[in-house]
């Protein structure tokens, strides 16, 4: 059982970057960025290329660099040749598998005989058996103290503007080519960093690593946005449940593992999310309802 649990946090602390990414991507800049998966398994392919050269440590900054080119070419799609983001990001991501197929070099790439950054903390014998989710913790919590502040400086502000109103950042004298640019590479550079760990941390890369981490991702933000109340805003409120939110999921993988109906466990994760993401729809559906009801009672006393 605690096998399970340490396997739970180590992996929906390193997955809780790619909610991150969206939260970035989605919610503050209100852009749909499809290019999720395919920068996930770019940073895969990089962190483990980079590994097999014998630099673990390197292979993190590498991967994000990769994926901020990678949102930056979505960017460009987006902005300067007039692609709807969720078409620049589908293009994108189709382009990214060819990519990703040069950099490995094959559709698999076992790291087992090379050094990985939790290999390197391991032969220190800190922390233990419990030296992987120390540095995924560690790596973590830098991301969210960095993404936190920048969110507050100026250009944070502008970014968090142009998700607001893109009328009035442009009217402020604001860029919103460059603002969204700005926070489409930062996106994409924590979801390649979240493939980098994953890639470490599994000890392989493969191309189909990224599959589907769109939507597990939007689950975790949106199971953390509804232990978290939305009505209360703020930035440090969001990055807290987005992280809490990417463990809950991950421990409800971990009990659809130990139950054995992990056939059902995307069919769950689709019916979550679609309901959390309609879940305003569905309450002023069911007020109008309830009013209408309301309504008609008083008339029929009325009439009596």
């Amino acid at each position: 059982m605690l096998t399970i649990v340490q396997t739970a946090l180590e992996a929906g602390v390193i997955y809780a970057l790619v909610a991150l990414a969206l939260f970035l991507s989605y919610t503050i800049l209100d852009i749909a960025d499809l290019t999720t998966d395919g920068a996930f398994t770019l940073g895969c392919a990089v962190s483990a290329t980079v590994c097999l050269m014998g630099h673990p440590v390197l292979a993190l900054p590498m991967a994000m660099l990769a994926g901020a080119a990678a949102g930056f070419v979505t960017a460009f799609l987006q902005t300067k040749l007039g692609v709807p983001s969720i078409l620049a990001g589908i293009i994108t991501n189709f382009g990214l598998y060819s990519v990703n197929l040069t950099v490995m070099g094959s559709a698999n790439v076992n790291l087992y005989k090379s050094g990985t950054i939790f290999s390197l903390v391991k032969e220190t014998g800190f922390a233990g058996s419990w030296h992987k989710l120390l540095v995924a913790s560690v790596v973590v919590l830098a991301v969210c103290v960095l993404l936190v502040l920048f969110l507050g400086t100026r250009l944070g502000l502008s970014i968090r503007a142009t998700g607001d109103n893109t009328d009035m950042v442009r009217a402020s004298s604001i860029n919103p080519v460059f603002t969204i640019t700005v926070g489409l590479c930062l996106a994409n550079a924590m979801t390649a960093l979240s493939g980098a760990l994953i890639a470490q941390y599994q000890k392989s890369a493969d191309m189909n690593l990224g599959t589907g981490m769109v939507v597990l991702g939007l689950a975790s933000l949106i199971i953390g946005q509804s232990v978290i109340s939305r009505g209360k805003s703020g930035i440090l409120r969001g990055v807290v449940a987005v992280v809490v939110g990417s463990l809950i999921y991950r421990a409800i993988y971990a009990v659809a593992l130990k139950f054995n109906v992990t056939t059902y466990l995307k069919l769950i994760t689709a019916v979550i999310v679609a309901l959390a993401i309609a879940a305003p729809a569905l309450k002023d559906y069911f007020l109008l309802q309830r009013r209408k009801r309301a309504a008609l009672s008083e008339r029929r006393r009325g009439a009596c």
